[in-house]
């Protein structure tokens, strides 16, 4: 479990289906508790997923870390697994899109901590994240096609925006096994460090992330996520909407206030 977050949870940590959800100081905590299966997520466990994303972001929540317990972020599905209750694979893979994008939709920030493998449909949560801290024993794949399967949680959408259509094609044709170096050169990690720097480099970023205006901060997702669908005259048009808020609120008069005194503001999403 990521040590981002403070020793004492606000709340009894939701517990189910191999997948863990606690809160301390406005850091969301979503952990994939199945150590023993590379963090492999479970049948039963893709709903438990949507579940909790869909609950977030709850009163005070100010930014979501998603990690794996112990040295492995996510071996993506566990496919060894008897699917629930009979239901067929169609069904299951609508749960597993919703999952997705409960997770794009979200409007806090959210932060991938991976160690170790990072692979298949776990890749793809982590890449759905704003920002992937990683360490430099990570490894990443777009396993589908080894398997005899096509790409999903997301990965045909977001692998050509981040890396261009010829490296997608690469990855996701090739199914190769790729090193945290080299996913940092590809432009998917944010922040490459030590396994003893990771749980530090990630506290800080979530600090920033933490104390940041949360209104404002929820708008620049929003325009940032639908870059590639609008023209620049709607995004124009969204950009003045969404400022115009902006500027009547507490928090963007407590950021005037700080810079004319010289301190940080305190940002209280009003």
């Amino acid at each position: 479990m990521s040590a981002t977050a403070p020793p004492h949870p606000d709340n009894p940590p939701d517990q189910r289906n191999g997948l863990e959800l606690s809160r301390s100081g406005g850091i969301v905590t979503l952990t994939i508790a199945r150590p023993s299966k590379k963090n492999a997520v479970s049948p039963a466990g893709w709903a438990t997923l949507l579940d909790m994303l869909s609950g977030l972001p709850g009163p005070g929540d100010r930014v979501l870390v998603v990690t794996g317990e112990g040295q492995d972020f996510c071996a993506g599905a566990d496919l060894s697994a008897e699917r629930v209750d009979g239901g067929s694979p169609a069904q299951m893979m609508r749960v597993v899109g919703d999952a997705c994008l409960a997770l794009h939709r979200l409007t806090i920030p959210t932060v991938a901590r991976v160690d170790g493998v990072a692979v298949g449909a776990g890749m793809n949560l982590a890449l759905g994240c704003d920002f992937v801290v990683a360490t430099d024993r990570a490894r990443f794949s777009q396993i589908f096609v080894k398997r005899g399967l096509s790409l999903d949680f997301g990965g045909s959408w977001i692998l050509p925006r981040l890396v261009g259509l010829h490296r997608a094609k690469q990855l996701g044709l090739l199914g190769e096994i790729i090193s945290g170096s080299l996913a940092r050169d590809y432009g998917l990690v944010h922040r490459l460090v030590s396994p003893e720097q990771l749980d530090d480099t990630v506290a800080e970023l979530v600090d920033v992330l933490r104390t940041g205006p949360p209104i404002a901060m929820a708008g620049i997702k929003a325009q940032l996520n639908n870059a590639f669908d609008v023209t620049l005259q709607q995004a124009l048009d969204d950009e003045a909407r969404i400022q115009a808020a902006n500027l009547v609120l507490e928090d963007a008069q407590e950021a005037a206030l700080a810079f004319l005194e010289k301190r940080a503001p305190v940002f209280r999403g009003r």
